[in-house]
């Protein structure tokens, strides 16, 4: 990083999402985390103190809304408003997960569409700039009136398959879970000059999958299923089981989010699944952390487009500079 007025004027911030990842972050972005105490009152409220000057400063608040989702946006919006208030020069919101991003649109009559309201409430507080990972659907981009930059985990993802020894290269094929995820499954298969599949399954109602067929050629493949988000496993696990009876020779997962609620550690454990390739997006507790689970970290990633973005580069090379060669991972900002 550059050793100009940069060293003076950005500013990181953790909240209390994924303390872990900001950390990495801060570190190689080559800065000390900065302080700023979140504590609860007795009532369930939350109080946010900024504990150094930040007049004049380019702010970069680090918070993935995840469980407990409401609390993370709650003090993801309080300390917008502290930064704000505090006169930072510009407040940018780093997203390595946005919770609610599921909430896209009106699948029935009288729905709301909350990942809109959770935008506006972001940008309301006083949020410049947004800087997301793996958005469930592009188009959420659209929902916000400034700046977002969308980081895509497909390379990194990429990377781990291609530096696997145990993985036959010209033998794997890339499955998508469902029809809606079949552009982030080509970007991987592009990544590893693979085929690829598509699970057709049908939903009887929210957060339960039914496998009905496979499209594409699945028999006496490695088969690696790509996702967004794993939240209970119903779907990948299904997936999973669908592909060994299709003749996949071994059958692995990734995703950019592990969600992972509710039966979902147990589910992967009873898969047939070899491994579940997630990245650091979500703070994983110990308890989720089970032999098949292996991390990749965003910390990299995120540093370099935090980086590139407090100098006023462009941050859509960031990848043909920085991860040998791998293409399209970050899409050119708005």
């Amino acid at each position: 990083m550059q050793d100009s007025a940069t060293e003076h004027k950005l500013k990181i911030f953790s909240l209390n999402s994924n303390n872990d990842l900001a950390e990495k972050v801060a570190q190689s972005v080559g800065v000390e985390l900065g302080k700023v105490s979140v504590t609860q009152f007795s009532d369930g409220e939350i109080k946010i103190n900024i504990e150094e000057s930040i007049r004049g400063c380019n702010v970069y608040i680090i918070q993935s809304t995840s469980y407990p989702v409401n609390d993370h946006l709650m003090e993801l919006m309080i300390m917008i408003d502290a930064c704000r208030r505090a006169s930072a020069t510009t407040i940018n919101v780093v997203l390595p997960y946005f919770g609610y991003a599921r909430q896209d649109r009106k699948a029935k009559p009288r729905e709301p569409i909350t990942s809109k309201l959770v935008a506006n409430m972001i940008e309301g507080a006083g949020a410049t700039r947004i800087l997301a990972l793996d958005l469930h659907a592009a188009q959420i981009q659209g929902f916000f009136d400034v700046p977002v930059d969308h980081l895509l985990g497909a390379p990194l993802l990429a990377n781990y398959f291609l530096s696997d020894d145990s993985l036959a290269k010209e033998d794997m094929v890339v499955v998508s879970p469902d029809h809606g995820g079949v552009t982030r499954a080509r970007k991987l298969a592009e990544f590893l000059k693979a085929p690829i599949a598509i699970i057709d399954k049908r939903r009887p109602k929210a957060n339960v999958a039914e496998v009905m067929n496979i499209v594409g050629e699945v028999k006496g493949r490695h088969a690696i299923i790509i996702d967004d988000m794993i939240d209970t496993a119903g779907t990948i696990t299904l997936a999973a089981k669908a592909l060994q009876e299709a003749g996949a020779l071994s059958v692995v997962a990734c995703c950019t989010h592990p969600v992972l609620s509710g039966p979902a550690i147990q589910r992967l454990e009873d898969s047939v699944l070899k491994e579940v390739i997630v990245t650091d997006s979500i703070y994983l507790p110990e308890e989720k952390r089970i032999d098949k689970i292996k991390q990749v970290t965003v910390s990299e990633l995120i540093a370099e487009a935090i980086i590139r973005i407090h100098e006023n580069r462009s941050v859509s090379p960031l990848f043909n500079e920085k991860f040998k060669g791998l293409e399209h991972a970050i899409m050119d900002e708005q």
